[in-house]
């Protein structure tokens, strides 16, 4: 008796999950309209300042695909990370791309006082070495300080726009989550933090939006939930969810949470969509970076 009613209550779940998927409106490139628009007669600093923090010894890359992406939708970005090696390579990028500030470590709550929104986690590490246990819960000396670093600003900060990302969410006690928060995991890291609990469901518990990314991305926030069509697989290609990250955090600056993370995953699936017509797959995020600003145009 007990067996058959676990398969009633999970066949019930199951259809009122299908129930639910169908009851789910589809982003439209209309919904863009609603996106904020630089005033004519604005002033620089007006139209988005930015933080972004990440960052380690073995990615480099991370955040400056989310600040190059950050950079062509905002005024300013701000740049910290706690990894002195990164001052190097910022500064071989800073030859090429000005529109960024790296800031000193010690100064970064200052930089996020000022900032509209700010994203965590692009480059950070849960383990000293790749070649650790990846399903371990012992989190090594770069684990232990990307736990430290994420739950000390999240607390200190709960009022502003974030954007929780990568070696962030890997580490993330949902309880430090602040309202309206914007999470951006993959399929592992969302276990990780929720593990078997429904996106939909978590997104009302915690009062956050959750990008459930994949063929077609699911957005949810706790009174809300849209699809995201598009893409293709080249967009599994390492750097791409880093480039959605500064994405959502330019645009979430001075736009809705829900808004600017629905937005976000659309305009990367548009912007690969159209990569794809001209070389297939065989694009990086780096061409990502470049097709966006057209999608927007």
């Amino acid at each position: 008796m007990a067996k058959g009613l676990v398969f009633i209550h999970g066949s019930v779940r199951f259809v009122w999950s299908i129930i639910i998927s169908c009851m789910i409106s589809t982003f439209d490139a209309s919904e863009l309209e609603k996106l904020y628009k630089p005033p004519a007669d604005s002033s620089k600093g007006e139209n988005g300042q930015i933080a972004i923090i990440g960052g380690s010894k073995l990615f480099h890359g991370a955040p400056l695909f989310a600040l190059t992406t950050a950079s062509r939708i905002v005024d300013m970005v701000f740049f910290a990370s706690p990894e002195p090696s990164i001052r190097e390579v910022a500064n071989k990028i800073k030859s090429k791309l000005f529109s960024f500030i790296w800031i000193p470590w010690e100064e970064t709550e200052e930089y996020i006082k000022k900032s509209d929104a700010v994203l965590v986690g692009p480059g950070f590490m849960r383990f000293d070495s790749e070649k650790k246990e990846k399903n371990t819960n012992e989190l090594g000396r770069e684990g232990m300080e990307t736990k430290i670093i994420t739950e000390k600003f999240l607390k200190k900060f709960p009022d502003k726009k974030w954007v929780i990302d990568a070696g962030s969410l890997q580490v993330l006690n949902p309880d430090w989550i602040p309202e309206n928060a914007v999470l951006t995991p993959n399929k592992r890291e969302y276990k990780m933090l929720f593990n078997d609990m429904e996106p939909r469901d978590a997104a009302k518990k915690y009062k956050c939006v959750i990008v459930d990314k994949g063929p077609t991305t699911f957005v949810y926030s706790f009174n809300d939930s849209i699809e995201v069509l598009g893409g293709n697989p080249g967009l599994t290609k390492g750097g791409s969810g880093d480039v959605e990250a500064g994405l959502t955090v330019a645009l979430l600056a001075k736009n809705d949470p829900f808004l600017a993370a629905a937005a976000s995953s659309f305009i990367v699936k548009r912007a690969a969509d159209e990569l794809y017509k001209k070389v297939g797959v065989n694009y990086n995020s780096d061409d990502l970076v470049g097709e966006i600003p057209q999608i927007l145009r």
